[in-house]
């Protein structure tokens, strides 16, 4: 007796305990990854994480001081005789046509009322349950009080509705004890189906080879250790294997022993739930794997998405015509005074293009102008290069991801991309293109060009008033000399060269000046262009990137025991 018990708690592992507070970090560890990932990766691959979660919170938050165990097998295996043995009450129905047990029978050791909720929440109907407990008993049943022992139907049943009780309720429990006869130990369903995968529950796993009597002595070490190698073969090394036999009392020691030493831990559901977080963070890893969370898109690249999105909002088109209305503009300042209203009378190319026109001029709303501009839209060409470089960025920074992480980020890079021409065109219009105040330097040469055209029209009026005198037969005043030019034509003639000599001297200038008021107005919607690209294709690819590292955080977390 004292061997079977020695070598139960030494399979069982029973120094090895499971923290409460410790599971709980984990399973917490375990939503964090789910918080994570949400809406980002298929919700198909995350239904065993949300059962978990879901399953561990209410099995928690039930009785800790009930054990919930069940026994599991194949047709004809003795189930029920062993239920009723452990029992010592004949609660299951045991019989000769198969299946007998069809629904789940429960026998509780100690009050009823403390596990009802527990029975409640596994699904067992109050009238298959029953209550081991008798004064009769004395103190022959305390060593399990607080168990909750379940007889499944066969796992082999003929009829769909058993095994999906079965399967049902192994997710359920505690500890299973699968109990084997030696008929069917080897059989194929138990071990591919059911005791493989088991392997990361090896703690609350325990086989019994049942039916042991209908073995000669000298065959029951070699049926068991045959099954050792099947078991062993399925990843439960060192599962506890024992031998039953249902229909006499001493055959039951061994395994009444095991479950007393279960029961008196308290440690069942808690390494339940321990292997059940192994089992899925081994699910999950696959999504996450080792690699660390990329940076992001290199700066390439992101070069790359800003030409792009230059090009779909206009810059071209919208520098093309800053340069052109910067010359227009200088025309109309530092022109001849004689022909600036024909300048003034020709349309401002911003204004064509629904920009602001010139200083001061503001025909329009000033709300309208940041609604929308008259920018041409984008041809063909630049609308498939913006379409190449997102997916540029979205390929670049989920090159190192698991798989199922470059769908997400793609899927991020185009979230906004049904917004992204309304915000270029806002960016557009309300970008300071450097023309709002006029340079110093226009207001000094059209100065001077006032001057000499003054000096123009008062030799004129000079000249024209000294004919009309003559020509009325009055006399006329003598011209002062310049040498030996009058100094009226001196005026008319030195003030027309002069404008003309300005504005052939101020045209290079104002070409110069435009190029550069051309190359700063690009310099300043490139940068508007890159911030809307960075808002609506770089910032969710970021936050993408975020979740999948706080998810890689939470899932090492998680697989910290």
């Amino acid at each position: 007796m004292s061997n079977i018990t020695g070598r139960i708690r030494e399979a069982f592992r029973g120094d090895q305990r499971v923290d409460p507070d410790a599971l709980i970090a984990r399973l917490d560890a375990v939503r964090r990854f789910l918080a994570a990932v949400d809406g980002l990766l298929p919700d198909a691959q995350l239904v065993p994480a949300h059962t978990l979660v879901e399953r561990a919170g209410t099995r928690l938050a039930l009785s800790r001081d009930h054990t919930v165990i069940a026994l599991a097998g194949a047709t004809g295996s003795g189930k029920s005789s062993m239920f009723n043995a452990l029992a010592r009450l004949e609660l299951s129905p045991v019989g000769v046509r198969r299946p007998t047990t069809g629904v789940t029978h429960a026998c509780v050791w100690g009050p009823l009322e403390g596990a009802s909720r527990l029975l409640d929440w596994v699904g067992v109907l109050p009238r298959h349950r029953f209550v081991r407990e008798s004064a009769l008993d004395a103190d022959d049943e305390t060593a399990l009080h607080g168990l909750i022992l379940l007889d499944l139907p066969d796992f082999d049943s003929v009829q769909r509705s058993h095994r999906l009780e079965v399967d049902r309720l192994l997710g359920l429990v505690d500890q299973v004890v699968w109990v084997v006869d030696p008929q069917k130990y080897a059989d194929r369903v138990i071990h591919d189906s059911y005791l493989r995968e088991f392997h990361r529950h090896r703690d609350v796993t325990l086989v019994v080879l049942n039916q042991a009597d209908r073995l000669p002595p000298t065959e029951l070490p070699r049926v068991l250790d045959d099954l050792r190698r099947l078991l062993d073969a399925d990843g439960l090394t060192g599962v506890p294997l024992l031998a039953t036999v249902a229909i006499d009392p001493a055959g039951m020691v061994g395994l009444r022993s095991a479950l007393e030493q279960t029961v008196a831990e308290r440690q069942a559901a808690l390494r339940r739930l321990a292997g059940d977080v192994d089992t899925v963070v081994a699910t999950l890893d696959e999504l996450v794997g080792s690699a660390a969370p990329p940076r992001g898109p290199d700066d390439a690249t992101v070069r790359d998405l800003d030409r792009a999105l230059a090009g779909a909002a206009g810059v071209p088109a919208v520098t093309e015509a800053v340069g052109q209305a910067y010359r227009h503009r200088a025309g109309a300042s530092t022109g001849w005074p004689v022909v600036r209203g024909w300048w003034r009378l020709r349309p401002d190319p911003l204004r064509r293009l629904h920009l602001p026109g010139p200083a001061g001029d503001r025909s329009e709303p000033a709300e309208s102008l940041a609604a929308a501009t008259s920018v041409p839209d984008p041809t063909a060409a630049q609308r498939s290069a913006l379409g190449l470089a997102i997916r540029a960025v979205a390929d670049r920074a989920a090159h190192d991801l698991p798989a199922a992480w470059p769908a997400a980020v793609t899927t991020a890079a185009r979230s906004r991309l049904a917004d992204l021409p309304d915000a270029l065109d806002r960016a557009i219009a309300g970008t300071d293109l450097g023309l709002g105040r006029r340079p110093l330097w226009w207001r000094l040469v059209g100065g001077v060009q006032w001057l000499v055209t003054l000096a123009a029209v008062v030799g004129l009026g000079w000249l024209v008033l000294g004919y009309l005198l003559r020509a009325l037969g009055l006399p006329a005043l003598d011209n002062p000399m310049v040498g030996q030019v009058p100094l009226p034509t001196l005026l008319l003639l030195g003030g027309l060269l002069a404008g003309l000599l300005v504005a052939a001297l101020t045209r290079p200038l104002v070409r110069w000046a435009a190029r550069r008021a051309r190359a700063r107005a690009e310099q300043r919607l490139t940068a508007e262009v890159a911030r809307v690209g960075d808002e609506y294709v770089l910032a969710p690819v970021r936050i993408v990137l975020d979740s999948y590292g706080q998810a890689r955080d939470a899932l090492r977390d998680a697989a910290r025991r």
